[in-house]
């Protein structure tokens, strides 16, 4: 499963996992490991994305001070690792469409400030947007773990 799972981001999702591996290199000196074939890198900054084949997951997530009372840390990064695996599910069912229906919405939902501002105010879960959602009932259903459902984060 590992070898076509590979295969599959190294063709069909060619660019994101191009992307993603030269973001790899940026990040060479960070700790690394294999999560069902996907490329796991823990770095400093405090967003994850995965990018084909690579995941990078912050080493600490800017919500936990917020969610501290009801998840270790250890669970929510366990948690997020799931849902930015399941965007790589994503790579593999999209190909060559992902940056386009998953990459571009995700990170406007994320960054804009008018997004933020919003589900500040009105206590909108990041997850509850299509591309997240979705990444978050595909991660669970290939490695049948819990992902972040539908927390509030901001």
């Amino acid at each position: 499963m590992n070898i076509l799972y590979i295969f599959l981001q190294c063709t069909w999702g060619f660019l994101q996992s191009l992307l993603g591996g030269i973001q790899f290199l940026f990040h060479i000196r960070e700790k690394h490991f294999f999560y069902h074939g996907a490329v796991v890198t823990i770095w400093k900054i405090k967003s994850s994305v995965s990018l084909g084949m690579f995941v990078f997951v912050t080493d600490e997530p800017y919500f936990y001070e917020k969610l501290k009372d009801a998840y270790s840390m250890d669970e929510l990064a366990q948690r997020l690792l799931i849902h930015e695996y399941g965007h790589t599910i994503q790579s593999l069912i999209l190909g060559p469409l992902y940056l386009i229906v998953i990459g571009i919405p995700s990170t406007l939902w994320g960054f804009l400030p008018n997004t933020n501002k919003k589900r500040k105010e009105q206590q909108i879960s990041y997850f509850s947007f299509f591309t997240e959602k979705w990444a978050n009932r595909l991660g669970e259903k290939v490695t049948k773990e819990k992902s972040m459902e539908q927390l509030v984060i901001d």
